[in-house]
């Protein structure tokens, strides 16, 4: 059943409901939309992905009543289900907040503009070109991190590399040119 979109406030009050309501410590990474809102450069998410690393006990029974009581699609979706994980993500994954014994972070913003690149859809390629607008994203970095997981690209079937790879470059020339 489709669900209403969820604006910044919505998945700070899931934030709050999953720390009140899990059992032990965790780790929540905010992806995409979810991101989006809580730093501003979009109003509203369609999906709000996440994943969680390490899970924190009873998280999902959490999760499904949010979901219920706050009309919104809650998916466990993340950067390195579709591309491989890159080096030290957990390291530059920026804190958010913390609810209870769970902390909040946005997933290393690198890793989702590589993912959103990857994927190649309109609204992915405008989420990258405000991440770098915002400064979340250094083009440098990203196609350093693009290298560094290109050898592992075979463990991922769906990824067309020729076009990935000419997508990556296009966003560091272009922004390159911006700046």
């Amino acid at each position: 059943m489709p669900r209403g979109e969820s604006d910044a406030a919505k998945v700070r009050e899931l934030m709050r409901r999953l720390g009140q309501e899990a059992r032990g410590a965790g780790r929540v990474y905010l992806v995409g939309g979810a991101s989006a809102v809580i730093v501003g450069w979009r109003e509203t998410t369609v999906d709000v992905d996440l994943k969680l690393d390490p899970e924190p006990p009873g998280v999902f029974e959490a999760i499904a009543r949010a979901k219920e009581a706050l009309d919104m699609n809650i998916e466990l979706a993340a950067p390195d289900d579709f591309i491989p994980p890159l080096p030290d993500w957990r390291q530059r994954s920026a804190f958010v907040a913390r609810h209870g014994e769970i902390d909040f972070l946005h997933y290393d913003f690198c890793a989702q503009a590589l993912a959103k690149i990857e994927r190649g859809h309109a609204q992915d390629l405008r989420d990258v070109t405000a991440m770098i607008a915002r400064d979340l994203v250094r083009t440098e970095l990203l196609a350093q991190l693009f290298e560094a997981i290109a050898p592992d690209f075979p463990r991922y079937p769906a990824i067309d590399i020729p076009s990935f790879r000419h997508r990556v470059e296009v966003i560091v020339e272009t922004a390159g040119r911006a700046s």
